[in-house]
């Protein structure tokens, strides 16, 4: 699908696996094996050791027997465990997943977990299986609508029980009864003094945060396949952005009190 707006840059180091919904196009008188040596003849593990396409079919679950087999004789699911295999061997260093777990079986849904968990690489998935997102994800974006994006560090689990929690504590009611005001607060009209110096550097402050934002971004887009140093900058730029949220919230109210 193309942008609409705006643009996307991709790093001269980033291999991008994306697992869609739909299969990409087979021909169906390829034999399986000579589908998978498109990608690759052999696999690097994370100790440095190599795997070859016949082990990595087997670890997938297709018994020996089964390489040769044309691709048209596979069943549906068959397809979607083989087109899984091959953007896996392709070894990419960030995997795109589509709702991976439509159309796999448990088996197979357990040796992709299992391949997520020692997966050296950046991991987005987009599903609605909540098993699967614990298993797997440590960072959840919740899309709350209207342009709302939520960051939770945790699982799935995690966060729903964090919100009903939230819930609860909306519902509590208070036990204080609320004692009515004898005076009307003053309304208020200027800055207070610390106000004011603080006023005076805020914008010089937004101006620093948003440039150490665009050189973390920058640092990022050339660290290639240090994903610890990754993991940093990622880390980094999400405390920044807090931080420059605070203080453009910040502008708005004071700047309604300036002078």
């Amino acid at each position: 699908m193309p942008l609409e707006s705006g643009l996307y840059s991709i790093g001269e180091t980033v291999r991008i696996g994306y697992y869609t919904q739909q299969n990409e196009e087979m021909d169906p008188n390829q034999r399986m094996i000579a589908y998978l040596q498109e990608a690759a003849e052999e696999v690097k593990r994370s100790d440095g050791s190599s795997v070859g396409v016949a082990e990595m079919l087997e670890r997938f679950l297709f018994p020996r027997f089964m390489h040769g087999t044309l691709i048209g004789k596979l069943s549906g699911g068959e397809k979607r465990r083989l087109y899984l295999l091959k953007l896996l061997i392709s070894q990419p260093n960030v995997l795109l997943l589509d709702e991976p777990t439509n159309d796999l079986d448990i088996d197979t849904l357990t040796i992709l977990e299992d391949y997520i968990q020692t997966f050296k690489g950046a991991v987005i998935a987009v599903s609605h299986d909540r098993y699967f997102l614990d298993k797997t994800m440590d960072k959840l974006l919740v899309f709350q609508g209207n342009g709302q994006i939520l960051s939770f560090y945790g699982t799935m689990s995690e966060y729903l029980a964090n919100q009903k929690e939230q819930e609860k504590v909306k519902e509590k009611p208070l036990n204080k009864p609320v004692k009515e005001a004898s005076t009307e607060k003053k309304e208020k009209t200027k800055l207070t003094y610390m106000e004011q110096k603080e006023w005076a550097t805020i914008e010089e402050d937004i101006t620093q945060l948003e440039t150490k934002l665009e050189t973390l971004t920058e640092e990022m887009n050339h660290q290639g396949d240090d994903f610890v140093r990754l993991q940093e900058l990622q880390e980094a730029v999400t405390a920044t952005e807090q931080l420059l949220e605070e203080k453009m919230n910040r502008w708005e109210y004071l700047s309604e009190y300036a002078d």
